[in-house]
This record gives C-alpha cells, structure tokens and sequence, in this order.
C-alpha cells in the first residue's frame, strides 16, 4: 500500500492520519518506517537546491559594495530598529546607510539608488552583494540594479563567510565601548549612528587596507598618506638604525585585489580575508 496509488509520495505520519481518518488502522508509523527501511525509498524527494559559490574580485573603489541590515534593540521588549548599511568592499567605506522601523524592500531600494548617485555609479561598472533576505532578493530591488544596469549576487543559505565585510562591520559596531544594550528611540539610534560611521569612515585604520582609513582610499589618498609614513620611518631609520631589526621599516601596501572567496587557483601578493575591518 505505501507503493501504491495515492500514498506513494505521502510521508508515513500522512498516510497513518489519512488512514485512520478513515477508520483503517494497518499499523503505526514506526512500523511504516520499518518497512519502509526494508526497501527503497518510494518517494519522490525533491532534490536539495545547491547555490553558486559567489566569487568576486575588486582591485579598485565603486566596483564591488556588500550590503546587509542588522537589527538593534529598542527599549520595548522584542522591538527592533532596522540599520542597512551598504559598504566598498575594497575601500570598507561606508557608501550608505539608513535606520527604519522595518526591514522594507522600498526603504532598501531607496538607499541603493541615493548611493548610486552620490557615487556616481556608471551602467556595468558595480557589483552589489547580498544574503537572501527578502529585502535584498525583492522584485523591487531586482528591477532597479536592471535599470541601474547593476549586477547582484547573493550569498549561499548559511555561509556566513559569503557576506564576510559586512558581518565583519556590524561586530565592529556592536563591539564598540560605548554600544547600548538598547536604544530609548530612534532618534537616538540614529544619532548614535551619525557619530560611529563618521568615525568608521573618517577616524578609523583598518589592518585590511594597510592601517589607513575608508575615507582615504576610497578617494584615492592612500598613495600620498603611505608615502608622508615611509617619510616618517625612513628619518628614524636613518637617525638610529639599531632600534631595527635587520632591515630598514617599510610601510605596507594596500592589497592589489580583494575577494570574496577568492578562487582556489589565484594567488595574489596580500589577500583579503574580509575578516579586518
């Protein structure tokens, strides 16, 4: 009977309460899964869904942003404030953000296309990583980076690492001192806002992009600052070599390239991990 026509593609608890609905009891449904167990599968499964590996390259500003929303706590119990916030991989500047009362596929739309035109996103030239939220895989969202003639990708169902810059920007937001557990109103999460990414942008030096800050090299700066830095070292050198070791300081570059999932076959001269923010 399990088989057979009508419970071959029912599951055994199915079969038993439609059954037994009809006042037929052959067996329990452990029994069923016995049986079951003594044969092949019957069923028509349907076949776990793989996802693209998402594999992207960024040697330059503006050529490939990560974008994510995060929710902060308000003072009501089980009530959230909305942060989205869209970042430069290669450059980790902060191209937009905005806080909401829900995460929205309008608000989300919004947010993409004032970033686009404050950045001056030209058609084929952009990039925009997402996960699978519903703001990010909405129609909505979809048609504008069409229009925009922008390219999407989204990161596989629990691959943290897919969306690795932005996971890694809202810890480093979470972790700072002055975080609150919650915030009375959204204002307020808004000012406090304000003040963290003028600092993450402006004031902050990430390890990931040779201690300099977002601003810097998503102006093109980076060059000049490294070059005023090794001025700095090179005078110390020459003024008291025996407080180095071996050879003279060298101030490091910024990484030629920046993935996510760098491909297993490419190997570059400084890597990002995605993890230094």
């Amino acid at each position: 009977m399990l088989h057979d026509k009508p419970y071959v593609d029912k599951a055994p608890r199915e079969v038993y309460a439609s059954l037994l609905s009809s006042g037929i009891y052959h067996c329990s449904v452990s029994t069923m899964y016995r049986l079951l167990r003594k044969t092949d599968d019957r069923r028509n499964q349907l076949n776990p869904r793989t996802y693209a590996r998402p594999e992207l390259l960024a040697t330059r500003p503006n050529q490939v942003w990560s974008w994510d929303i995060t929710k902060l706590k308000a003072e009501d119990k089980w009530c959230y404030y909305y942060l989205y916030v869209i970042m430069d991989i290669y450059s980790r500047y902060v191209v937009g953000w905005c806080i909401a009362y829900k995460e929205d596929s309008e608000i989300a739309k919004e947010l993409i296309l004032d970033a686009c035109l404050k950045n001056n996103i030209k058609p084929g030239q952009l990039t925009i990583h997402a996960d699978r939220g519903s703001s990010m895989t909405s129609k909505l969202v979809s048609q504008l980076l069409i229009d925009l003639d922008v390219s999407k990708t989204h990161s596989r169902p629990h691959v943290s690492n897919d969306n690795c810059y932005s996971e890694a920007q809202f810890k480093t937001l979470k972790y700072r001192p002055d975080f609150p557990d919650r915030f009375a109103n959204l204002q307020i999460a808004k000012e406090f806002c304000v003040e963290f990414f003028d600092w993450y942008n402006v004031e902050h030096h990430h390890s990931g992009i040779a201690m300099l800050t977002p601003e810097t090299v998503h102006y093109g700066k980076a060059d000049e600052v490294i070059a005023k830095r090794q001025a700095v070292l090179d005078l110390q050198y020459a003024a008291r070599p025996e407080r180095f070791v071996n050879k003279a300081p060298k101030h490091p570059t910024l990484p030629k390239a920046v993935y996510i999932n760098q491909p297993a076959d490419i190997s570059t001269e400084q890597p990002a991990t995605g993890a230094n923010v």
